[in-house]
């Protein structure tokens, strides 16, 4: 039983690694495409990333939350939209809370939004006011003198040269993400039914591929193999796979949710605290027991604002000091609001 979970986190922290890989190629590519005019705008413009930000965490699951955090540690988006993405997300519970509560989930997502954003504003002109640097990247996104003018990724002459014979590098990259996509499609990976995260999963892996098949190798060495995968591949994974193992063996011997249930007096604090684990399971209790009526609403909502599922674990690979200063300041957020609202009989 116990190798069966230890199997089932290795692949959730495959899948999740695979996911923000593909986020981080993708963004590589779109940069070299457009010269970085795109990222260049967007670094410019601090309300668009917070409100972008908002929309991504909303959405149900953790796939908007890896995508800002993958943004930010490439400092395309600020500290004040990753703050926003974590106060707004959800995690995997938004889809639990849509079929148990789906009137009051909706409400909470509208809620989420609406504090991310003002959060992220403030936060935004608070460390504009005190000049405070933003997050400063291992590595750049960059644009190098052979791709000056543009990189001419798909053209019959360029594409004769790349397998002629195709280079140690291309060759894993096709075959590690093309087996990915196997074992997604078969659901040995990822959700085993189909729904709107695995069409996702398949869209992102298939625009990999496409990617990694048809870029000069210039590309594939200096952006994806150097880049990509050497500087965040293996931290990532051991850092989302060590604290998912983590959390499996303390599971073992600490029963959260009957500890939860006999302490109903402390029952905000608890929510509060329980949403330091970047975990999904722990946080699932508070919408059932919301859903039976033993917990106010305002505990469910300073749940919600603390807790973001797995979407920080990419974060705490890359920035471990980051991690726990939006952990902080979402925890402050969630007490202001959440025992105010409780005073106020919510």
């Amino acid at each position: 039983m116990l190798f069966s979970q230890i199997l089932g986190t290795f692949k959730e922290a495959l899948v999740i690694t695979a996911f923000v890989l593909m986020i981080l190629l993708i963004v590589e590519y779109i940069h070299v495409q457009t010269l970085g005019t795109w990222e260049k705008a967007l670094r410019k413009k601090g309300g668009l990333q917070i409100f972008l930000a908002a929309f991504l965490g909303v959405t149900p699951g953790c796939i908007g939350a890896y995508t800002v955090v993958s943004l930010y540690t490439h400092g395309i988006t600020g500290f004040s939209a990753l703050v926003t993405t974590m106060i707004a997300t959800f995690g995997d519970e938004a889809f639990v809370m849509l079929a148990m509560i789906p009137d009051t989930g909706l409400l909470l997502m509208l809620l989420t939004f609406i504090i991310g954003v003002v959060t992220g504003f403030v936060i935004y002109y608070y460390r504009k006011k005190r000049k405070l640097p933003e997050y400063k990247p291992r590595a750049h996104l960059a644009i190098h003198k052979e791709e000056a003018e543009k990189c001419r990724c798909l053209t019959p002459a360029t594409l004769k040269t790349l397998y002629s014979p195709p280079s140690f590098a291309r060759v894993i990259l096709l075959t590690g993400f093309g087996l990915f996509l196997l074992f997604m499609l078969t659901g040995d990976i990822g959700p085993e039914r189909w729904n709107w995260i695995k069409a996702t999963f398949v869209i992102l892996l298939a625009t990999t591929i496409f990617i990694i098949a048809t870029v000069p190798e210039h590309f594939i060495q200096e952006h994806l193999w150097k880049h990509v995968i050497r500087k965040h591949l293996l931290r990532i994974f051991l850092w989302t796979w060590g604290t998912f193992l983590v959390l499996l063996f303390l599971e073992q011997f600490i029963h959260i949710d009957s500890w939860i249930r006999n302490n109903a007096p402390y029952m905000m604090l608890l929510a509060i605290l329980i949403g330091i684990i970047p975990e999904s399971g722990p946080h699932m209790i508070f919408i059932t027991l919301f859903a039976q009526g033993h917990i106010p609403f305002s505990v469910l909502l300073a749940s919600s604002i603390v807790q973001d599922g797995h979407g920080m674990l990419p974060l705490l690979a890359e920035s471990p000091r980051d991690f726990v200063r939006v952990k902080v300041i979402n925890m402050i957020v969630g007490a202001l609001i959440g025992y105010s609202l409780l005073m106020l009989g919510g």
